[in-house]
């Protein structure tokens, strides 16, 4: 990992054409002398530490030509082609060191009401599950200012995703060096509160490797009074499984292996079969699609957004929560959509359109899945016998005939079987998530041996 200021000398390298200096621990103002570097088409210098104004003129005419993002000390002089902050003027440096006084002199009593606020109303809506301590412990407070300065004035340049409920930003803050996911909840949307709060329920009962974990949340007031709910999540650095199956135009594709995608079902799994299972009462997901599953710097997938989540209430077999059935057109049970209560096996049939997806890379709302009315017939039309028409082109395969033929029969027919008994259109014919663990768990202990 680089450290310290881009050096003087870089200023002799005019023919370069690419640089990628990301992801280092780079510190100091981006060289002025970057625009004159005539050939230069290519600038990669995210997730660093550098500050001050971004250089005009040059390739940084070119916002899709320069990457920036995770440097929270960044700023522009000029019109704000980045969506960074405007460099402030004296005077606007003097307010914003007026408003920092205020927040540090006001009463810290109030900022500590305010900031347990969250725990205080999950408290009071009460559920059987016991609450992690693990969660309890690794709580840290922090500010507005804290938030403010980790997503660099909440830049459009910082966000990586955006719903109805809630914006999602990388940053980091300054007394902590790795990188984080800040969800900002949009609370003048509707719903957006009840999201803020049934978030804090499950991650205040839950622990499992294969759960996005949270690091702190934050409930306060900005500068102007105006109310601010966050929750600070682990940053999961290759980003969603929906990036890797259904890669953005015009980047380059990252392919997943057999293995990878085996690897992906089984930790998918043994969340729900946890979620299902092993608390009480049990949890239901309701919104499970390729972009709410993270991949880890190691690939590890982790299941995460659960702002449609409900406790299955264990009086009356209902869920708790909200009135109706939040998540996604193409992965909610069709059971769903003609009045029938929230249930596990409603997750089990959105777990077998997100398996059959990874291994198709076909979306369950593409044209060709409304030809054959779902995703579930679309695959089931040439199970088992053409399956390999419809599986993903771009899945490495084996050069070997004989051992690719090995490969389909061990390992892809029984996924895709799974896929297609867990989208079976009645729940009653649909299996257990604790059963669905066990089989992929046994094809990936396979693939391993």
């Amino acid at each position: 990992m680089l450290n310290g200021s881009i050096p003087e000398s870089f200023s002799k390298l005019k023919v370069i054409q690419q640089i990628d200096l990301s992801e280092n621990n780079l510190t100091g103002q981006v060289p002025q002398y970057f625009v004159n570097f005539s050939s230069l088409n290519y600038i990669n210098i995210s997730y660093n530490k550098f500050e001050g104004p971004i250089p005009t003129g040059g390739i940084f005419r070119n916002s899709a030509a320069v990457f920036l993002q995770g440097n929270t000390g960044l700023c522009e002089t000029a019109a704000a082609i980045f969506g960074l902050p405007i460099c402030p003027t004296s005077s606007a440096t003097r307010r914003k060191i007026n408003a920092r006084l205020l927040l540090i002199i006001a009463p810290p009593i109030t900022i500590a009401v305010i900031s347990l606020l969250c725990v205080v109303v999950t408290i009071t809506k009460g559920t059987k599950a016991q609450p992690s301590e693990s969660f309890k412990e690794t709580m840290r407070r922090v500010s507005y200012g804290d938030i403010l300065k980790a997503t660099n004035w909440f830049s459009l340049v910082n966000r990586i995703s955006s719903s109805h409920t809630a914006s999602v930003y990388i940053g980091r803050f300054e007394f902590e060096t790795d990188l984080v996911a800040i969800k900002v909840f949009h609370l003048s949307e509707q719903g957006s509160r009840n999201s803020f709060f049934t978030e804090c329920e499950v991650l205040k009962h839950t622990r499992h490797r294969n759960l996005v974990q949270a690091i702190t949340l934050c409930s306060t007031v900005d500068f102007e009074g105006e109310e601010l709910k966050a929750i600070v999540y682990e940053f999961m650095a290759n980003g969603s499984l929906d990036m890797w199956i259904h890669p953005r135009v015009g980047s380059s594709r990252r392919l997943l292996s057999l293995g990878q995608r085996i690897s992906i079902a089984a930790d998918v799994a043994s969340a729900l079969d946890y979620m299902h299972n092993q608390l009480t009462p049990p949890l239901i997901h309701c919104d499970l699609k390729p972009g709410n599953v993270l991949l880890d710097y190691d690939m590890t997938s982790r299941i995460g957004d659960f702002g449609s989540t409900k406790f299955l209430s264990s009086s009356s077999g209902g869920p708790e929560g909200l009135i109706g059935v939040g998540g996604t057109i193409g992965y909610i049970a069709p059971e769903y959509g003609m009045g029938c209560k929230v249930s596990t096996v409603g997750d089990v049939y959105g777990f077998g359109v997100l398996l059959l997806e990874m291994l198709t890379a076909v979306r369950p709302t593409e044209a060709q899945c409304s030809n054959a009315l779902g995703l579930h017939k679309y695959v089931d039309q040439a199970f088992p016998e053409r399956i390999a028409e419809v599986l993903d082109p771009h899945m490495p395969s084996e050069e070997d005939q004989m051992a690719a033929s090995e490969r389909m029969q061990k390992y892809v027919i029984p996924l895709v079987g799974i896929g297609l008994m867990c989208t079976m259109e009645s729940p009653n014919d649909r299996p257990g998530m604790h059963d669905v663990c066990a089989r992929i768990v046994a094809i990936k202990e396979a693939v391993a041996l």
